[in-house]
């Protein structure tokens, strides 16, 4: 297959590269600093050259927006909100122009759609989606990837829960606090942590796009979410850890502002289940936190 990745040298985008290059497939990046021969530029926002790359392709993958790892003032609510938006109109008019359009479009997306919860499991059919600054980003991004009904282009919009993977995303950082004995938990530990390995999401990608009959919003996450405070306690176990320090609401309020994010990213129950992904038939390799924890700690 010709697979173009849209905003795909991070974490995921990388990952999603070199597994599908792997298998035989052609992956093309856009980018806004192309380095590769396989790499061509792209400003998210305007139609050029790279649209040519559209015609023929089997699968588009749009991983594009800016991050949401920092504070949120009002210059950066905006550009989280416009490199969503912009990069998904740009795609659409380049779809539209294609005489031989690809076959599936999979847009980023996120678990952070579903509301604050520490009971009530999200699934796609029967989760809340909520009203705030992240929701409402996710809400919009959504439906600017679905206004556009496009004959013959499959759409799937992936609502993503954190991606756990020893080569990028927040896991590295997750090791080195609790190495240094503050892998504790996070304000009261009880919100739920939905994750997914990275191996399972890249597998997950690839059955989504063998299954022809699957569109519309999926939960990438793997299928047992658990609260912050026995996720840090599995991490802490496997890395032989004997004690993390917690830290209170407070203390990451304080923190948050140094490290320039928020601390919504921690505090957030996020409880998702891939109820349309199981039912599918997808198999997690990586089903529970000890198996991904296992083989990200000690095979890597």
């Amino acid at each position: 297959m010709k697979i173009i990745i849209a905003a795909g040298t991070g974490f995921l985008g990388k990952n999603l590269e070199q597994y599908f290059a792997a298998k035989g497939h052609q992956v093309y990046i856009l980018t806004r600093n192309p380095k590769r021969r396989n790499e061509f530029h792209w400003d998210a926002r305007n139609l050029g050259e790279w649209k040519n790359l559209l015609e023929n392709a089997g699968v588009l993958i749009n991983l594009a927006g800016k991050s949401v790892d920092c504070r949120y003032t009002p210059k950066n609510k905006q550009e989280i909100y416009d490199s969503r938006i912009n990069s998904t109109n740009v795609l659409q008019q380049a779809v539209d122009q294609c005489r031989s359009k690809p076959k599936i479009w999979l847009n980023a997306s996120s678990a952070t759609i579903y509301i604050h919860s520490e009971t009530q499991v999200n699934t796609e059919e029967n989760g809340i989606v909520g009203d705030d600054f992240s929701m409402n980003i996710c809400k919009n991004w959504e439906q600017e990837f679905f206004k556009t009904n496009t004959e013959k282009v499959r759409k799937v919009a992936l609502r993503t829960s954190i991606v756990l993977g020893s080569n990028g995303g927040a896991f590295p950082k997750m090791k080195m606090l609790t190495k240094f004995g503050l892998g504790g938990k996070q304000g009261r530990g009880n919100q739920n942590v939905s994750w997914i390995h990275i191996e399972d999401f890249c597998r997950a990608v690839e059955h989504l796009i063998d299954q022809e009959h699957i569109s519309g919003a999926i939960n990438i996450t793997a299928p047992n979410p658990l609260s912050n405070e026995a996720f840090m306690k599995k991490l802490r176990q496997e890395m032989k850890i004997p004690f993390g320090l917690n830290a209170a609401v407070w203390q990451l309020e304080i923190a948050s502002v140094f490290l320039k994010t928020e601390t919504e990213l921690l505090l957030k129950s996020r409880n998702v289940y891939p109820e349309k992904l199981v039912k599918s038939g997808f198999f997690f390799t990586y089903p529970t936190i000890e198996m991904a924890l296992e083989d990200l700690i000690h095979k890597n």
